[in-house]
């Protein structure tokens, strides 16, 4: 066999565009469909604005909330969790109502020294979820489906703390973030806001990152709060979920590799 023509230029360039297909074949990230990220789809009823609220066992008195599980603190009530209308306004005595079933059930300061403190819905727009994260917390969560195992998977969403109207004094919010398949659990914190007495923090975009391990998983958030008895609130909106192929400059570098191994094994069959 002719080993110099083998590696002859014009099989070289066209190993080089085939290296090139391969880096744009696996470019991009994956779309993972998350069921109402946005806290949109909801079904009220009865007379509480709690999610999926449970007293004796009475599920039905509730506000429920497609795609996701409010999950139990107790291994029998559910957390102190709420959907928040995009439409909730602050009132004269500075309380932002949820506008959903018995506005009285919660509600958060919407002034501060008698001016808005700016609380309002995230740049998702319309309903977001107030947990508190210290009263009666738990986690709210979703299966998540068509994963690809081994893929860098980013969850992202908006944050923002707020405070429990009634209540006096500085809180801290943010968020646990938990990615598991069952066997392993994979955790992240999003960083801790400050807020100031009667506050609000401002929303806030972040983007953590875990490793899928199954095709089917469970993402689930846990509100993180301080202190106990000026109940802090950690507001959540707009999740979605993206998995990144593997980055286009480690295939080009492993393309470059090959074709540069190619190029010198030509020149020494040429000289022999």
């Amino acid at each position: 066999m002719n080993f110099a023509s083998f590696f002859s230029p014009r099989l070289v360039l066209t190993a080089a565009l085939a290296c090139s297909g391969l880096v744009a074949a696996h470019a991009g990230t994956i779309k993972i469909n998350v069921v109402n990220g946005s806290f949109e789809q909801t079904t009220y009823a009865g007379t509480s604005a709690q999610v999926d609220y449970v007293f004796n066992n009475n599920a039905a008195d509730s506000q429920h909330l497609a795609g996701w599980t409010n999950n139990t603190y107790d291994g029998k009530n559910v957390g102190y969790n709420f959907v928040v209308s995009g439409n909730s306004t602050t009132n004269s005595n500075g309380a932002y109502a949820t506008a959903y079933g018995n506005a009285g059930t919660v509600s958060f300061w919407g002034l501060q020294n008698g001016t808005s403190n700016g609380i309002g819905p995230s740049p998702d727009g319309g309903n977001f979820l107030a947990m508190d994260g210290v009263y009666e917390p738990s986690t709210i969560s979703q299966v998540l489906t068509g994963l690809t195992v081994g893929l860098n998977t980013q969850v992202s969403f908006w944050y923002a703390g707020a405070q429990q109207y009634g209540y006096d004094g500085p809180t801290t919010e943010g968020f646990t973030v938990s990615l598991g398949d069952g066997k392993t659990t994979q955790s992240q914190a999003t960083p801790i806001l400050a807020n100031q007495n009667h506050g609000f923090t401002g929303w806030n975009y972040e983007t953590l990152n875990f490793t899928a391990t199954s095709t089917s998983e469970t993402l689930s958030f846990l509100a993180n709060g301080t202190p106990n008895g000026e109940p802090p609130f950690s507001l959540l909106d707009g999740v979605s979920v993206v998995q990144v192929t593997p980055e286009p400059s480690s295939l080009l570098l492993l393309g470059t590799g090959v074709l540069s191994a190619a190029g010198f094994l030509r020149r020494r069959l040429v000289k022999a």
